[in-house]
């Protein structure tokens, strides 16, 4: 390491390989980069498409179908956004399903809805991101200060926001009185439901916050090296706290979005969704060790997972063989994760 050069030899050295090598290495790169991984989940997906147009002929291949996967997709999707900022900065969050079904509570108490009437139904909706906010801060605050691991803390939570929802609601289902909340979340623009809207807007805003601001890559960093993130100037406890707070924010639109769907509030929404949100996330590319994943990754997660429910459905197929599927897919995704992960160590 200590040997002297010369300029010239460093020019010697700097000369690149014969221009077929610089080709290979750099297909090599982008197949096993983002691109690539997004490109194996897109063939993924019209795999599945593919199979759905052959099974289930007319039915499948429609507008009226793809509108209903869409939505279907949107409320879990916007969940799964928040759970791959967490993932990538190395956490996990269980609470998330949890923490819908309370928010979805707290906006459809009488007290809310009281205070939400007629013009005023916004206030419902500020009502549930709070909740999932400060749920998230909860989360946020025991982990990144309370030193207490991710998996416990959000644990914890999931029992206690399921809990405290069943008391609020007094164990009832709450049906939202408010019109023009329900008008509002069940609107289509250009023919296109609000709740896919509201996805894609979410997904949107994830990517720039992702991939064009300090935020996202002191996420990424975190998730790759918490300590060399330290060492760097992060505030890591501080920025683990906010990752937390927007998965809640997250689960708090999402809750307002199973609002607009089933006009009810009850403590029961939610369940599993924390699952389905961090198969989505995995199957999307995102380690689970942390420290790489995307938006797009992401999305295209969801999209295969609800696509396939739907392929199960119209060819009447039981929830258990759906089960099944979806458990296949998330080991295979693992054990593709970790050969890449072996084999970019080796590099």
């Amino acid at each position: 390491m200590s040997e002297q050069t010369t300029p010239g030899a460093d020019v010697v050295a700097a000369e690149p390989p014969p221009s077929v090598d610089i080709g290979r290495s750099r297909t090599q790169r982008i197949l096993s980069g983002s691109v690539g991984r997004n490109l194996g989940l897109v063939i993924a997906l019209l795999l599945i498409i593919a199979v759905g147009v052959i099974t289930s002929g007319d039915t499948f291949a429609t507008w009226s179908n793809t509108l209903t996967i869409l939505r279907q997709a949107s409320i879990i999707g916007v969940v799964a956004i928040g759970m791959t900022f967490v993932i990538i900065g190395g956490g996990i969050d269980l609470s998330v399903g949890a923490v819908v079904g309370l928010a979805s509570v707290v906006a459809t108490l009488d007290i809310t809805q009281r205070a939400g009437t007629g013009a005023s139904w916004w206030i419902m909706i500020v009502v549930a991101l709070v909740v999932g906010v400060a749920a998230g801060l909860v989360n946020g605050v025991v982990i990144a200060y309370g030193k207490v691991v991710a998996f416990m803390a959000t644990l914890a939570m999931l029992v206690a926001a399921r809990g405290l929802a069943e008391i609020l609601a007094e164990r009832r289902t709450l049906v939202i009185q408010n019109r023009q909340f329900i008008t509002a979340l069940n609107a289509d623009l250009i023919g296109i439901d609000v709740l896919i809207w509201i996805f894609i807007v979410v997904a949107a805003a994830g990517w720039v916050l992702l991939n064009r601001t300090t935020f996202g890559r002191r996420t990424v960093a975190i998730g790759g090296n918490r300590e060399a993130s330290r060492l760097a100037g992060i505030d890591v406890k501080r920025h683990t706290m906010w990752l937390y707070a927007l998965a809640g924010l997250t689960a708090g639109i999402a809750a307002v979005m199973i609002l607009g769907r089933t006009t009810a509030g009850t403590s029961t929404h939610g369940q599993l969704w924390e699952l389905d949100a961090i198969a989505a996330v995995v199957v999307g590319g995102t380690l689970l060790a942390g420290g790489r994943g995307t938006i797009t990754g992401t999305v295209l997660g969801v999209l295969i997972f609800q696509t396939l429910s739907n392929v199960f459905v119209q060819n009447n197929l039981s929830s258990s063989v759906q089960a099944v599927a979806k458990g296949v897919i998330i080991v295979v995704a693992v054990l593709l994760q970790q050969r890449f992960s072996a084999r970019s160590a080796r590099e």
